[in-house]
């Protein structure tokens, strides 16, 4: 039987909410996890990723530095596989961020990591993946097989899993999550997306941004739209934007901007009051969606700040599904692109 464009993007954005609730039951294997993490007392927290899970691992970032204060960076692999360097990593904590668990730059990474004195731990959707094994401890994302090539359960499935070891690691129950489930099935049918996909089946770029945790939403949006409609999307950390690229936003612009309630979405009003000044066609997606200047809204549902991510990406991977088949494309097969990418 002939696959229909964009069929298997489509079952596994659906999967999601039934994917929440079950990461959220195994919440004692996160404990048990955090609990070692604890044990070893790290002082300072790195992670290593790529594609969507380096997006993931910016969102650990924000969760390590706010609810750990702990200090946090992201790795360049590169420093390890193309330069051979070999910094001290005792009293550090890496965590391997990987949907496949088989990248080649991560796995070298992850075991030079460890013979370096790092406490290791690998966040994967494969269980028997080279960095489980090479990782002195392992979390299993369990989002199951995702056919199509752009992530979409198992990038929202690897934030929960994230949130979950970070909110252990602190000594939390993860009760924050414990309706995402349920809400995720609100994101989903969110009002509003199919208007977004015919206003914007013709843009040629589009700008997205976000604040604190939801900037790394704002990442992916614009990998999402490039990778499944072609679109030219760059994405700026609403700071960044009125420091100079504001100054090429225009009503030619395309903004999708994600704005959540709490700190970070108060600090993005006045970015997109500036930018909707300037004429942009801006469409805010988030639980406070319905608090900034906007021509589109997509409301999601308000949680805890700090798990707002999870439910935000869930209609925008829905719009990217859209615009994708509306642009003539087919969202689980890219041109170009493959599920696993192998760097060095």
């Amino acid at each position: 039987m002939t696959s229909q464009p964009g069929q298997h993007m489509a079952a596994e954005i659906a999967q999601q909410p039934e994917i929440f609730s079950s990461l959220y039951e195994r919440r004692a294997e996160f404990a048990s996890v955090a609990s070692a993490i604890r044990a070893r007392a790290p002082r300072f927290v790195l992670f290593a990723a790529r594609g969507s899970s380096d997006h993931a691992a910016i969102y650990a970032k924000y969760l390590t530095e706010v609810l750990l204060e702990l200090p946090a960076g992201l790795v360049s692999a590169s420093t390890t596989t193309l330069y051979g360097a070999e910094p001290d990593l005792r009293d550090v904590l890496l965590v391997t961020v990987s949907q496949s668990g088989g990248s080649p730059d991560l796995l070298e990474v992850t075991a030079s990591a460890r013979r370096r004195g790092a406490l290791t731990v690998a966040v994967t959707n494969t269980a028997t993946s080279p960095i489980n094994a090479a990782a002195e401890l392992s979390v299993d994302v369990g989002a199951g097989v995702e056919h199509a090539v752009a992530a979409t359960k198992t990038y929202s499935a690897t934030l929960l899993a994230l949130y979950l070891l970070v909110d252990a690691a602190r000594g939390g129950d993860g009760s924050a999550a414990a309706s995402l489930g349920e809400l995720a099935s609100s994101a989903l049918a969110s009002p509003g997306i199919d208007e977004v996909v015919g206003r914007y089946r013709f843009v040629d770029r589009v700008l997205t941004t976000g604040r604190g945790y939801s900037y790394p939403t704002a990442l992916e949006a614009s990998l999402k739209l490039a990778e499944t409609s072609y679109l030219a999307a760059r994405a700026y950390s609403g700071a960044d934007l009125l420091h100079g690229p504001v100054a090429a936003v225009d009503a030619e612009t395309a903004v999708l901007a994600v704005t959540s309630a709490g700190k970070g979405g108060d600090a993005l009003r006045d970015v997109l009051e500036a930018v909707h000044q300037r004429g942009a066609d801006v469409t805010a997606v988030g639980s406070a969606a319905d608090k900034v200047a906007a021509a589109h809204r997509i409301l999601v549902p308000e949680t805890a700040e700090e798990v707002a991510p999870i439910l935000e990406i869930l209609p925008i991977q829905r719009l990217a599904h859209g615009l994708a088949l509306a642009r003539g494309g087919d969202p689980d097969n890219p041109r170009g692109l493959n599920k696993v990418t192998r760097t060095l």
